[in-house]
């Protein structure tokens, strides 16, 4: 909740996925400097795990942060923009 606490809207965020292989493969939120937020929910990550692992490149901001009172899987909105797959040549 810290993490949280210290995000504004449009703060720039890092989206990871995990490794290939892993069972239930998500894709893990960090703040700039590396803490992490928490995971997209799995039902997107089911495909964006694949889809990033397989080059696709994506970029995520903070849209909105709810306060303590708020669901914790409502506490915080973001949005994940897709920039595409890399140009092959």
């Amino acid at each position: 909740m810290d993490v949280v606490h210290r995000l504004n809207a449009g703060d720039r965020l890092i989206l990871v996925p995990d490794a290939p292989g892993t069972d239930n493969p998500a894709v893990w939120v960090h703040a700039r400097g590396g803490d992490v937020v928490g995971h997209l929910p799995f039902a997107i990550c089911g495909w964006l795990v694949p889809w990033m692992l397989g080059g696709g490149r994506c970029s995520a901001s903070v849209e909105k942060v709810g306060t303590d009172e708020t669901p914790s899987w409502q506490r915080l909105i973001i949005r994940v923009r897709f920039l595409g797959l890399p140009a092959r040549g």
